[in-house]
């Protein structure tokens, strides 16, 4: 069972997903923009969706999701990211198909902070307050937490699929705890996950100082 709450902490997973603007919610210093790195400042919608699968990793089982997509929008200078709605399908484990929903939605008190790290990420990203549940066979397990991963910008040659020329972030081991649910639900569970990050109207975006 302890499957049932992999799947939704890679739904939760998922949702860190919309992190995709970066780290605590102080981002002095940080500003979003839209076309390219001097571009205008952007405050408004995000989406992100997932590049590969979504994988959840606990002491008795793994887990995958194939599709995941998260809407939510973020301040210019990088604070209050808040995702406002998530789906996740293509949910499996060993047990066959799981349901995965996003709960207690918005999440909200996310940010990203520009942070260049050379020869690798241009900032972090925190997605906080999220919650996932996911129910098979009629158990259900949910999870809830902060994942914290690193962004990148559209041209960085170090982002997770350099095939696609977006704002990217990655969450690697990201922890996940159990809010409620069976007591075959695990503790907690690590999620690995990549995502690409576009305005809402498809706006290439970018984190700068």
């Amino acid at each position: 069972m302890s499957r049932v709450h992999k799947l939704a902490v890679a739904g939760a997973a998922s949702v860190s997903v919309l992190a995709l603007t970066m780290a605590p919610a102080s981002a002095a210093g940080t500003t979003i923009r839209s076309g390219s790195a001097t571009g205008p400042a952007y405050s408004g919608g995000v989406v992100a969706t997932n590049l590969g699968n979504i994988s959840v990793v606990t002491s008795l089982s793994n887990a995958t999701c194939t599709s995941a997509v998260q809407n939510g929008t973020i301040n210019s200078d990088g604070t209050n990211l808040n995702v406002t709605s998530a789906s996740f399908s293509g949910c499996t484990s060993s047990l066959g198909s799981v349901t995965v929903t996003a709960q207690s939605l918005p999440w909200t008190g996310g940010s990203v902070v520009y942070a260049p790290v050379a020869g690798g990420r241009d900032g972090t990203i925190t997605v906080a307050h999220y919650t996932v549940g996911a129910t098979v066979f009629g158990l259900s397990c949910v999870y809830t937490g902060t994942l914290t991963g690193n962004g990148y910008n559209p041209n960085n040659p170090t982002r997770p699929d350099t095939s696609v020329a977006q704002a990217q972030a990655k969450i690697t081991n990201g922890t996940v705890t159990k809010k409620s649910g069976s007591a075959l639900c695990p503790g907690t569970a690590t999620v690995t996950a990549a995502f690409k990050l576009v305005g809402s109207g498809g706006q290439q975006l970018w984190a700068t100082s």
